[in-house]
């Protein structure tokens, strides 16, 4: 009996620890799963902020600083108007002339909207109510109101130069007369280079397959017409472009393109100050989910392996009875909240790599600004979701090679076994960045300015654990006197 007791105690516990095990497993995959899925939607989102605040940017631009290109192409409509008033006949206007003399190209537009004459004659018998109504129709009010006009940033269609265009009707209503001026040459452009943004972009990361601006005709600024065509000819794309610029709201389609689903993803734009309809565009990011298919496969594999893995591990612990010294010994070197290395582990690994002296061994020390403020003002519940998702950030920024640690309340901690200063410094930007991002909300919405501090010290052959902790610490501190939110490496001099 004794016998059956401890056989039929030690299977119930194996049945019991394989199904806790195997709940456990499904609910972790689960979580990673999401995770994947948080970080693809995260990359999506950051690469909507990059295009979205680049479009913003020069849109602002041209708003503070196009008023007197704006001028000057009132002050020259209105001597083309006295022009046309004293010769009539535009066959006998030298437009070659007369785009020399304004550094403008010069159009006539009859009053079907069509470009009659043109200093540029590619542009010549352009029709408006064919390749755009609602601007045609633009067009139309503004001959009816008989008032100057002018619009931001857009296209030449037959050359896909970026342009600034005007508009003024002649006094009989019978023309309207089109300025043009080229903002590529200009130091706002220059400056403010979308298309420079989008090509960094698509480098960047290899989810996007490639990022169009379209204005709201469905032409394309910086593009090929080739492009255009793919948008017009494809009845899925181009109703998709148009629920999304009549919703004002993100609108996605899906094509299979050489046995590759490929994911338009349509995102409506429209700038803070609206001029006719060249500030409101459309942003497609056509961009593939081979990585992240690739990392839910590779999870699904994981996830069998560990799971074969955890049956047996889930056997050996029920006939040793090692359960109850696992979750002991876990939080022995883990943060409970944050899930991270604690202090203890913390000094351990620094003495472990400290005395291997190989490689090129840092210590990042990371401290949140203004946390105090947090707890004060949003409660301790708050400033532990903040803990847990400041040090999501830091494990992600660390990445696998590298330990990181939470020694105590707002104070965390990275070790880099092997790294160069360049690498550092790059690794600091970059984690600063996104906890700038990170807290955004509690900024724009609390006002509680939310950032962190972060000091570095490279160790050196005589720096023991203590040494090095000082002079991250120290260098940490010369970060928070500096103004925070920024990383510094302690020198000798500081």
């Amino acid at each position: 009996m004794n016998k059956n007791f401890r056989l039929q105690l030690t299977l119930i516990m194996i049945a019991f620890s394989i199904f806790i095990s195997l709940v456990v497993a499904l609910i972790n995959q689960e979580k990673i799963r999401n995770k994947l899925f948080d970080e693809h939607r995260l990359k999506l989102n950051l690469i909507e902020d990059n295009i979205l605040s680049s479009l913003s940017s020069i849109d602002k631009a041209y708003m503070l600083f196009d008023k007197d290109m704006a001028e000057t192409m009132e002050a020259n409509s209105k001597e083309l108007i006295s022009l046309y008033e004293k010769e009539p006949d535009f066959e006998k206007w030298n437009f070659k002339f007369l785009k020399e003399k304004y550094n403008m190209d010069v159009h006539i537009l009859d009053n079907r909207n069509v470009v009659i004459y043109s200093s540029e004659k590619d542009d010549i018998g352009l029709d408006f109510r064919a390749c755009c109504v609602n601007f045609s129709n633009l067009l139309n009010q503004r001959r009816h109101d008989g008032k100057f006009t002018h619009d931001g940033m857009d296209i030449v269609q037959s050359s896909r130069e970026l342009k600034k265009f005007s508009y003024m009707p002649t006094p009989d209503r019978k023309y309207m007369i089109e300025l043009g001026v080229s903002l590529e040459q200009g130091e706002i452009f220059k400056h403010f280079n979308f298309l420079t943004v989008e090509q960094e972009l698509e480098n960047r990361f290899s989810m996007v397959e490639s990022i169009k601006v379209y204005n709201s005709g469905g032409f394309i600024l910086g593009s090929s017409k080739k492009d255009e065509d793919d948008l017009r000819n494809s009845t899925d794309k181009w109703e998709t472009f148009r629920k999304a610029l009549k919703s004002g709201k993100t609108k996605e389609t899906e094509r299979e393109i050489d046995g590759r689903k490929i994911t338009y993803h349509y995102l409506p734009y429209k700038a803070e100050e609206q001029r006719g309809y060249s500030t409101s565009r459309v942003i497609e990011i056509a961009y593939n989910k081979e990585d992240l298919n690739h990392a839910l496969n590779q999870s699904l594999r994981e996830f069998f392996i560990q799971l074969f893995v955890i049956f047996v591990a889930a056997i050996i612990i029920s006939l040793i009875i090692a359960r109850q010294v696992a979750r002991p010994m876990y939080l022995a070197f883990h943060d409970p909240l944050t899930g991270l290395n604690n202090r203890a582990a913390f000094e351990e690994l620094l003495k472990e790599y400290q005395s291997k002296k190989k490689g090129n061994l840092a210590l990042m020390m990371i401290d949140l600004d203004n946390f105090k403020l947090v707890n004060d003002s949003l409660g301790h519940a708050e400033g532990d979701n903040i803990l847990k998702a400041a040090a999501h950030e830091i494990l992600a920024n660390a990445g696998r090679e590298n330990h990181a640690a939470r020694l105590g309340g707002d104070e965390f901690v990275v070790i880099y076994p092997d790294i160069e200063e360049v690498e550092l410094k790059k690794a600091a930007s970059t984690l600063i960045d996104r906890m700038q991002w990170l807290f955004r909300d509690i900024r724009e919405k609390k006002h509680i300015d939310v950032s962190i501090s972060v000091g570095i010290a490279m160790a050196n052959s005589e720096d023991d654990v203590d040494s090095l902790y000082d002079k991250a610490d120290r260098a940490l501190y010369e970060s928070k006197e500096n103004g925070k939110n920024q990383f510094n490496i302690y020198k000798m001099s500081s």
